[in-house]
């Protein structure tokens, strides 16, 4: 069964000299539970942009964007909120942490608006991302590798079907990034979680089997690589 199927889905924003540009162009995408995929693109192919599409942060122009079957294009914005946070994980390269609170509070505040604070769940995923003697440290007190692996402890905090990965290395060092990509795939595989990892990092791409480039996908990439 598909965790993500798209069809014909299409994004464009209007340029500083008022034409609309074409950022997202994709007739056909789609992957199945529990796959790992990485996406190949270069700086500025639109790669974020199609991971914020799927998670329903951005509203495509046209087309259909079913998760789990929901197409997230066709609800509002506060159920598309609500559908992301008990269904998709995010890993942002900025890892996007609220400064002001502490590891543990941050996997919190994931769950609380997804389906619910589990303490118990959200103390044990630190533990297992190698963080149980910091769990009540914030993110200024943690090393860049330390924060990304509270990143990902969040992500998977409601059990999501699926997980994006948006460069979630990008900041790291070879050593650390081999280490969190294992953490990452770890993990989905342990939940039995889809996974979708956008890059333009060879070294990281490697490390998957299912690699795919977002220009063969995306009509917009190739129309403006041909131009």
């Amino acid at each position: 069964m598909a965790v993500l199927e798209i069809t014909d889905v299409k994004k464009t924003y209007r340029s500083p000299t008022g034409e609309r540009q074409t950022i997202i162009d994709i007739p056909k995408f789609a992957m199945e539970e529990k796959a790992h995929v990485a996406l190949e693109g270069r700086s500025g192919s639109g790669k974020t942009t199609f991971l914020n599409l799927i998670a329903g942060i951005l509203k495509a122009d046209t087309g259909q964007l079913l998760v789990e079957g929901t197409d997230i294009q066709s609800l509002s914005e506060p159920s598309r909120d609500l559908f992301r946070a008990k269904t998709i994980g995010y890993v942002h390269q900025t890892f996007n942490l609220l400064q002001g609170y502490t590891a543990l509070e941050n996997v919190e505040l994931g769950m609380m608006f997804g389906r619910g604070l589990d303490k118990e769940y959200a103390v044990d995923l630190l533990g297992r991302v190698g963080l149980g003697d910091r769990i009540h440290y914030y993110p200024g007190q943690l090393s860049v590798g330390q924060q990304q692996r509270v990143a990902v402890a969040r992500a998977m905090a409601n059990h999501p079907k699926l997980v994006l990965a948006d460069e979630p290395t990008g900041n790291l060092d070879p050593h650390h990034t081999h280490e969190a990509l294992s953490l990452i795939r770890g993990i989905c595989r342990e939940q039995g979680t889809a996974l979708l990892l956008v890059s333009h990092d060879d070294e990281v791409l490697q490390e998957f089997e299912n690699r795919q480039s977002l220009a063969d996908i995306n009509l917009a990439g190739q129309e403006a690589s041909t131009a």
